[in-house]
């Protein structure tokens, strides 16, 4: 018989990395983007629509 889970010490490792904090498909390549091109900030001012300034 085990003992409640009150009485039972678990002992893990806090420097886990069990899921990433950005997973591949967030980034660019797997949006199909060059893996070079993370900084968008000049194109995206580019393509900004005229009513915006």
């Amino acid at each position: 018989m085990s003992a409640p889970d009150d009485d039972r010490t678990v002992e893990f490792d806090d420097d886990l990395d069990i899921l990433p904090d950005t997973t591949s498909d967030e980034r660019g390549p797997g949006w199909g983007d060059a893996p070079d091109a993370d900084d968008n900030t000049a194109r995206l001012l580019e393509d900004r629509p005229p009513h915006w300034g």
